[in-house]
């Protein structure tokens, strides 16, 4: 049976300063790369080992990718790098503080645009400070200016079935190390969760969340991994 293991990247800099993060590119805190460190050492113990690493093109998932392997001897392994898997896109949210936000606009409001499924929150503004649509690690990609959860799964699972199906089912052990919400798109559609189910679905930062797939890739367990 196909192994997957999902990971979400450990605590941010902005995780910790309650701050809208999506496409900007922070690094992980102290208590961040403990978390990273933590997981590798927890999926140690448990015995899991892989062939294949995908994880984002930004550096929070990247280094938690990293340190994970560091602590399983595994930096050796191939791992590939994508967009695809980056955070959702928070738009003109990017950057703003989660209690100010709501309060300049009402609790209600900032949960729509927070935990709908299907609600972007307002686009971001070319010439943004946190425009990142002139990096050069998005050359050729047609940046969003902002996501809902939905419009993150529909360009998550396509580059799934291109890149981490195959795999999967040639028989690797694969870790995908990514973001709270691209990974709610890979749960969503391995643990066939209705929109309702997903929204409510939390992953922590830093706990692996190990599935156990059939030959077609449907889930037959799914299981967080503590650290303890």
């Amino acid at each position: 049976m196909p192994t997957l293991v999902l990971l979400r990247h450990g605590q941010s800099a902005w995780n910790l300063e309650n701050r809208f993060t999506g496409w900007w590119d922070v690094d992980l805190t102290g208590q961040g790369v403990a978390e990273a460190r933590a997981a590798g050492q927890a999926m140690l113990r448990a015995g899991l080992d892989f062939d294949r690493c995908f994880t984002s093109v930004q550096t929070r998932a990247i280094k938690t990718l990293h340190l994970a392997l560091e602590e399983m001897g595994r930096l050796w392994l191939p791992v590939q790098k994508h967009w695809r898997l980056n955070e959702r896109h928070y738009g003109a949210l990017t950057g703003l503080d989660k209690a100010e936000t709501a309060a300049r606009h009402g609790e209600e409001q900032v949960r729509i645009w927070r935990r709908s499924y299907a609600v972007p929150p307002p686009p971001m503004e070319p010439g943004s400070p946190w425009d990142v649509s002139a990096d050069r690690r998005y050359a050729g990609v047609a940046v969003p200016r902002a996501e809902s959860l939905k419009d993150t799964i529909a360009r998550t699972l396509p580059w799934f079935e291109e890149a981490i199906a195959p795999a999967l089912r040639s028989g690797e052990r694969v870790l995908v190390t990514a973001h709270g919400n691209s990974l709610r798109g890979l749960v969503k559609h391995l643990s066939r969760l209705s929109d309702e189910e997903i929204v409510a679905f939390e992953i922590p930062t830093g706990t692996p969340i190990v599935y156990e797939l059939d030959e077609t890739l449907a889930a037959r367990a799914r299981r967080f991994l503590s650290h303890d």
